[in-house]
């Protein structure tokens, strides 16, 4: 599924005020391949996503960058019940940016910086196309921060002056895609994560949750809610000494393509 959201407004001599130019653009586009025969299964999924906001005050700033591979192959051992090893891959594309003033920002993220890289062996539940529900408890996850810069800071969890943080712990990962009604798509993700070594009890959440609704021959609006919550992931800014819920909410019209 390719999906993408375009606004545009311009004013000249208006009285109400506001910026001159104002430009928005955002793309997403979700990739799968399952395979499944006789006691195997295989599945595959890739989520991009990239948007920028360009407006005269304060130029272009970045919207939306994710990169979310995930592969998992299943051997059912029970009905609907599979052995399962999966990987997965969350990172971004470009540089990110904090705007603790108009006129400042602040680098706080980049390509692999961060970049979260899991191994994991564990049971994989899926009653139907639908739905899957996979669960470990022994788990590899590693974070890595090839920014110089960033990595000198100690973001992200990782010692200052190191790239990569190793972690041992419990993963759950809950996948749901279906057609709701016709033309409407609910496309949603939930990972969870404790690690052993510190504070188990803080559990990191990622969420995505994305409707798509075919207006008429491509002509698309779209809903979105994604939802992050780190433990070693501080508050950039002035306070940031304590991890906080990461939200992005974005409404949208645009083109969608399914193929």
């Amino acid at each position: 599924m390719f999906n993408t959201n375009f606004g545009q407004t311009t004013l000249t001599n208006w009285a109400a005020g506001g910026d001159e130019f104002a430009m928005n653009i955002n793309g997403f586009l979700n990739l799968f391949a399952f395979y499944s025969k006789d006691k195997h299964s295989w599945d595959n999924t890739l989520d991009l996503a990239i948007g920028y906001v360009r407006t005269t005050s304060l130029g272009t700033r970045k919207a939306d960058d994710r990169i979310d591979l995930l592969s998992k192959y299943g051997y059912e051992i029970f009905d609907k019940w599979y052995l399962s090893v999966l990987a997965n891959l969350r990172t971004q594309f470009t540089i990110g940016y904090n705007y603790p003033a108009d006129t400042e920002r602040v680098k706080v993220s980049n390509f692999f910086a961060p970049a979260y890289v899991l191994a994991s062996l564990g049971i994989d539940f899926k009653p139907n196309n639908d739905f899957s529900l996979f669960l470990s408890p022994i788990t590899s996850r590693w974070v890595i921060v090839t920014d110089d810069s960033l990595s000198a800071q100690g973001q992200y969890g990782v010692e200052p002056g190191k790239k990569v943080r190793t972690e041992i712990g419990a993963f759950l990962s809950a996948n749901y895609k279906k057609d709701i009604v016709k033309n409407v798509t609910y496309k949603a993700k939930l990972d969870l994560f404790s690690n052993y070594r510190n504070n188990p009890k803080n559990i990191d959440l990622f969420m995505t949750n994305l409707f798509s609704l075919n207006v008429f021959k491509g002509l698309s609006a779209s809903l979105g809610l994604d939802l992050i919550y780190d433990d070693d992931v501080k508050v950039f800014g002035p306070e940031s000494n304590a991890p906080r819920m990461q939200v992005r909410q974005y409404i949208g019209v645009g083109y969608t393509a399914k193929f």
